[in-house]
């Protein structure tokens, strides 16, 4: 028969269902994470927290192993969420303590799937979820570009489905799991408001920022690691032709002393630059569609290439031109309809590009009004959900 968390049971003598009316029962998936910082994968477990009720078919858990940002805004949702504690793999007596409260968690409630986002979480919990008898997933958010002890350690723990968020990480995240499935699920995105509440957080946010509607505003949203260009988008700034009316917004604030260090050096360069009275560094934000729905471009021109880039896909529902680098999974979001590529590290391109789109309104027009569409047909919540549901419930309906 089969339990009330989907889990096939065949007690003596009982006749065995067929593994599609596993199909018709609500799948349990529990998702772990770290929690300790705050980007796009936890972007990603917000929108399944607060979107779940796209999918009654699938009940989410969430666990992660610090509390901030991302426990807070997925606890706010009423989703069912587990606090285990803070792990750290240098002090294997961390690991141990939060693998027992793993393990307390799955014999208090039974999963149909653990879902491992990161490397990370694979390494320290796989193996524990398994030998639980809990079928494992690795969601694969990026991948190491330089070497990196944990990539090759996680594969010791062989998921059961690996999901990639793009077709640039699968390809190179395939080798590490060979003759095995590894799909695409591009982020379900949730669209931020519509046109009018937009136009009310447009209008209050330049009030607060005292920037007029004849202002040029320039964004860009993330954490702050050097790889995403914050360095060459300021030199940029500083080469656009000196007539032109307009303001750049850096969003993101330090996490790590790594970042604060690099946060001081482009406040330094920026003052170096002579645009320190143009550029404002707004720290870390909790609302970021009110900025993006006040700014008239989005600019994040990487250095390296992004596995995917959400905050792209954000920009788009915004109805912002977006400028970014031809390389990685930003390529498969922004094409020639909805922004402009330019070539990684060139500060002189992406001053032309910026130029450009600061001196026709009719073009950042036409390029925002085609984003809406083109961030709806990769990444409607209520399509992308469903596709996620059903790949997992046939993996289920497989392993059963």
């Amino acid at each position: 028969m089969l339990t009330p968390t989907g889990q096939l049971n065949h007690p003596a003598g009982a006749p065995r269902r067929a593994a599609n009316e596993i199909s018709e029962v609500r799948v349990r998936v529990l998702h772990l994470n770290a929690g300790n910082l705050y980007g796009g994968v936890e972007t990603l477990l917000a929108t399944l927290a607060k979107s779940r009720q796209l999918c009654p078919g699938m009940e989410p858990h969430f666990a992660m192993c610090y509390e901030g940002r991302s426990s807070r805004e997925i606890q706010a949702t009423g989703a069912a969420f587990h606090l285990l504690g803070p792990a750290r793999i240098s002090r294997p007596w961390t690991v141990w303590r939060v693998r027992r409260r793993l393990r307390e968690l799955l014999r208090k409630e039974r999963f149909d799937m653990v879902v491992c986002h990161m490397d990370w979480t694979l390494l320290v919990f796989g193996a524990a979820a398994r030998a639980a008898g809990h079928k494992v997933t690795l969601w694969a958010h990026g991948f190491q570009t330089r070497p990196n002890w944990l990539e090759p350690m996680a594969p010791r723990i062989r998921p059961d489905l690996v999901i990639t968020n793009s077709r640039f990480t699968a390809a190179r995240v395939r080798p590490r799991f060979p003759n095995q499935s590894v799909p695409v699920i591009y982020y379900p995105v949730a669209p931020p408001a519509d046109f009018r509440t937009a136009a009310e957080w447009r209008a209050a946010t330049r009030k607060e920022q005292g920037v007029d509607e004849s202002t040029t505003v320039i964004l860009q949203v993330g954490r702050l690691d050097a790889w995403k260009g914050y360095r060459t988008h300021l030199e940029a700034l500083a080469k656009l032709k000196p007539e032109r009316n307009w303001v750049g917004w850096i969003a993101g604030g330090p996490q790590t002393e790594e970042q604060e260090q690099y946060f001081r050096q482009l406040q330094e360069t920026a003052a170096r630059l002579g645009i320190a009275d143009r550029v404002r560094f707004l720290g870390q934000r909790t609302d970021v569609p009110q900025l993006m729905a006040a700014a008239d471009i989005f600019c994040q021109p990487n250095l390296e290439p992004e596995p995917f880039g959400l905050v792209f896909v954000e920009a788009l529902w915004a109805g912002l031109p977006v400028i970014t680098s031809d390389i990685g999974g930003a390529v498969e979001i922004v094409d020639e309809s909805c922004g402009l590529l330019v070539t990684p590290g060139d500060a002189g391109s992406l001053a032309q590009s910026l130029d450009a789109l600061i001196e026709s309104p009719g073009l950042r027009a036409r390029l925002g009004g085609a984003g809406v569409e083109r961030a709806r047909s990769l990444c409607d919540p209520a399509s992308q959900m469903k596709k996620i549901e059903e790949l997992m419930q046939a993996e289920i309906r497989l392993r059963a």
